[in-house]
């Protein structure tokens, strides 16, 4: 009898022919494995199946059907798949783990075993919707930017206000206005650019721009200009006041503001004016800053200590402080005011050409400073909208730029140390502007 250690007998299901084969208890058996002390490797051993459920039925008797939530097993016959004549293939005898052989990426499918090939891209479909991509950004920026920009402009002037108005003529007429306002300058500002410090607002430059379809004209109006002042109604009171007289035309913005300015002008001409822009200095030094100066060539250099300027002859570029400087000038020339608006006619077109060129154009970082500018500081009528504004300014352009015809008002003399204007001239060009004909008349 084989004893376990401590004395204990084998449990009896260890005996005969369901235990461990005797000549491998031991130390003199011939093992292999833990313990052996043989070179040949033992015989297989012969293990009980382990089974869950049931206990196995007799040889010779059938197994009970499938139950108890005990699944069915797979059974295998030689070590060969299923019993049930279908083959397992778990892929590694083929070498083809992860699919098909036949099928994409296999060493018999399309690919040669690589993975599967990308579809060509769709150049078309791409195309189209960066296409629709880049207008839909276009068209937000062009509204948002006209919002902002709409929103900006101060209408402030009311054309309605001004009476006995003469009838409306072929084209459009602008009043573009440039004043004194020092409106949001500091007093190191008002010395910077000379401006001084007086009360009120005056107007230093006055100009009719016309635009048609027989091409535009810009006519300048000398602030020196003996003019009679009419009755008017008061922008403030709504009162009928006047006439005032014979006197500089400049005076009739500094008695009441543009309507006044208007109604003077359209009594002495007779020619309507339809929409009124105004820009003081402030505003006319910040849009230069902002397109980052003005090239102008000076035929002669020249001082004035009333303006602050001091050029010398040649070409150079005009910061925002010299550019006012430039277009204000009168007390350096023999001529005065005729020659300084000459002068802003000049200084006009150079800025136009500055502003629409692509460098300015086509950089934001560039262009909204320069709307920027112009805008907050720009006076207008009620009506005026930014189709009419951006309508001026190519009109602006174009003139300057020899598409059109730049001119003063035409002078037959003086009276006081004032400009008169010839009649006749002035008659015959007024008749040229309301039927949108050709100026044939030429000023000073």
């Amino acid at each position: 009898m084989n004893d376990w250690p401590g004395g204990t007998s084998r449990p009896s299901e260890f005996e005969g022919g369901g235990g461990w084969p005797d000549d491998n208890r031991g130390n003199g058996g011939n093992r292999y494995g833990r313990g052996s002390a043989g070179a040949q490797p033992e015989s297989a051993r012969v293990m009980r199946q382990v089974r869950r459920g049931p206990a196995a039925p007799p040889p010779g008797q059938d197994a009970p059907p499938y139950g108890g939530g005990v699944p069915r097993q797979p059974s295998y016959v030689d070590g060969q798949g299923y019993d049930s004549g279908q083959g397992y293939d778990n892929g590694y005898n083929t070498g083809q783990v992860y699919g098909n052989p036949d099928g994409p990426g296999g060493p018999q499918g399309p690919g040669g075993g690589a993975y599967p090939q990308r579809p060509a891209p769709n150049w078309r479909r791409r195309i189209k919707w960066t296409a629709i991509t880049l207008v839909t950004a276009l068209v937000v920026v062009s509204v948002g930017t006209y919002f902002w920009a709409d929103s900006k402009l101060h209408r402030d002037v009311d054309l309605s206000k001004v009476i006995d108005r003469p009838e409306t003529g072929q084209g459009t007429n602008y009043l573009i206005v440039g004043s004194d306002s020092r409106a949001g300058l500091t007093s190191a500002d008002k010395k910077k650019l000379h401006t001084g410090s007086a009360e009120g607002k005056r107007t230093d430059s006055m100009m009719i721009l016309h635009t048609g379809s027989n091409g535009s004209t810009l006519l300048s109006l000398p602030r020196d200009s003996n003019v009679t002042i009419p009755k008017f109604q008061g922008s403030e009171s709504g009162k009928i006041k006047g006439p005032l007289g014979q006197n500089k035309l400049n005076a009739a913005y500094a008695f009441d503001g543009p309507t006044l300015l208007v109604r003077t002008i359209e009594y002495n001409t007779g020619l309507h004016i339809d929409h009124y822009v105004e820009i003081g200095f402030a505003g006319f030094a910040g849009i230069v800053d902002a397109v980052g100066g003005v090239d102008m060539t000076l035929d002669q250099g020249f001082k004035d200590k009333y303006s602050g300027a001091d050029f010398k002859a040649g070409k150079q570029t005009l910061n925002g402080e010299q550019a006012l400087a430039f277009v204000r000038t009168r007390h350096a020339f023999a001529a005065s005011d005729l020659q300084r608006t000459k002068n802003q006619q000049k200084f006009l077109s150079a800025l136009a050409h500055q502003v629409a060129t692509p460098s300015t154009v086509l950089n934001p970082f560039k262009l909204y400073p320069t709307m920027g500018a112009g805008l907050d500081s720009l006076v207008v009528d009620k009506d005026m909208s930014l189709w009419d504004l951006a309508d001026m300014f190519w009109a602006m352009k174009g003139v300057t730029g020899g598409d059109g015809k730049s001119m003063n008002m035409p002078i037959s003399g003086s009276v006081g140390g004032n400009l008169v204007w010839d009649k006749t001239k002035m008659k015959t060009l007024v008749n040229e502007l309301k039927n949108d004909q050709t100026v044939t008349v030429s000023g000073n």
